[in-house]
């Protein structure tokens, strides 16, 4: 049986998020980002979520989101990842999981593309190599409030390499250049990219400052840079995240060298330290697997970057109030584990983190409130 959604409502209602956004239209070209964005501080513990409305992203505002992104994570950053991701950080970017065009444009458009008002702001990543596949699916994504549409040139999978796109595409820049030129044409908000710093037996020094110059030549605005090469061949996308070297210092002579691009810096980037480190020369930091495994390490402090107070003090405050999100969940009948699967490693490293594993993967398939109660009630005798 197909797990139901958290919520059909696309993005887009007003005052829902502190920190969610709502426009005030004026005239814009395609591929711009134009419009005057003010923000709400409703309280969205209790919020619902609204009809659709076009949001249109002014570019100071996204590339202040973009100091911290949330990387898109196949079958980890769905709708539920990013409404307990967006609990404790309000200013961090999410992103989705990847999308291929070919799916938006065939498959099913509200599974695939509909999200909650309450995750902004939010990023669309599409995959894909037929320019004009990723100009329909662009054009099909384009009304649902995303902030920007992502293309996919870092993803090193059997799975996408087969479809032609991903990684494999860093071997033809020329190529991307197209599929970003349509996309443009189609978007109503920016398009960026994100790449790999080379592939396979690329030399990234000469191939990385290449790429970025063809991606600027043709307009693109926004990079995010992995720091290591993908072996397109021999390693798998698990082993692609962590054998090949991190080459931090290439990335950041990329800052030097095109200051007129926004970059951002990802990989192997595990604790606000490093991350403030980085953006010390970077524009940004995109954190994947440490944002999903340590949540409340990486995103329940992260607004201080922004000099805010992040909503929460203590872990256990946030635990508490995604009960609310999970009962509503249960009651248009959700599975508990939909949403705490994500949630596994919010304790990780303090007391009660084992039983509140435990507790949470035993029972989030069948479970219920009170089973999530126990959960929390584990992590508060410990932690007393």
């Amino acid at each position: 049986m197909e797990d139901k959604p958290l919520s059909t409502a696309r993005a887009g209602q007003q005052g829902l998020v502190a920190g969610a956004w709502h426009s005030k239209d004026r005239p814009g070209r395609p591929g711009s980002a134009a419009g005057i964005m003010t923000r709400t501080r409703a309280d969205r513990r209790d919020s619902v979520p609204g009809p659709a409305a076009p949001v249109v992203w002014n570019m100071q505002d996204l590339d202040s989101a973009h100091r911290l992104s949330v990387a898109p994570m196949l079958d980890w950053t769905d709708r539920a990842c990013r409404g307990f991701h967006r609990r404790l950080s309000r200013r961090a970017l999410l992103y989705t999981e990847m999308v291929t065009a070919p799916a938006v444009i065939h498959g099913d458009r509200a599974r695939l593309l509909d999200h909650d008002a309450a995750e902004h702001p939010v990023s669309l990543q599409l995959g894909g190599s037929d320019p004009a596949e990723l100009a329909e699916a662009t054009r099909i994504a384009g009304d649902r409030g995303y902030a920007e549409i992502n293309l996919n040139v870092g993803c090193p999978s059997d799975r996408v390499q087969s479809g032609c796109f991903g990684a494999v595409l860093m071997k033809t820049p020329a190529l991307v250049a197209e599929c970003v030129a349509a996309m443009q044409v189609a978007s109503p908000v920016e398009v960026t990219v994100k790449c790999r710093i080379g592939v396979d037996d690329q030399d990234p020094a000469v191939v990385l400052p290449g790429f970025l110059s063809v991606l600027e030549q043709a307009g693109v605005r926004r990079v995010i840079i992995h720091a290591r090469k993908a072996w397109l061949q021999g390693l798998s996308p698990r082993e692609n995240r962590e054998i090949p070297p991190l080459d931090y210092p290439l990335v950041h002579a990329m800052k030097a060298a095109f200051p007129r691009l926004r970059l951002s810096i990802n990989g192997g980037i595990g604790s606000l330290q490093q991350l403030c480190e980085h953006l010390a020369v970077m524009d940004g930091v995109m954190v994947g697997r440490a944002a999903y495994h340590e949540p409340w390490a990486i995103l329940g402090q992260a607004d201080a970057l922004w000099a805010e107070t992040p909503p929460f003090s203590d872990p256990l405050d946030a635990a508490r109030a995604m009960r609310g999100e999970i009962a509503r969940h249960l009651e248009r009948g959700g599975r508990m584990h939909q949403i705490t699967r994500h949630m596994l490693g919010l304790f990780h490293g303090r007391p009660g983190a084992r039983a509140w594993r435990r507790i949470l993967s035993e029972r989030g398939s069948s479970g219920g409130l009170p089973d999530y109660d126990a959960a929390l009630a584990a992590v508060e005798g410990d932690a007393a």
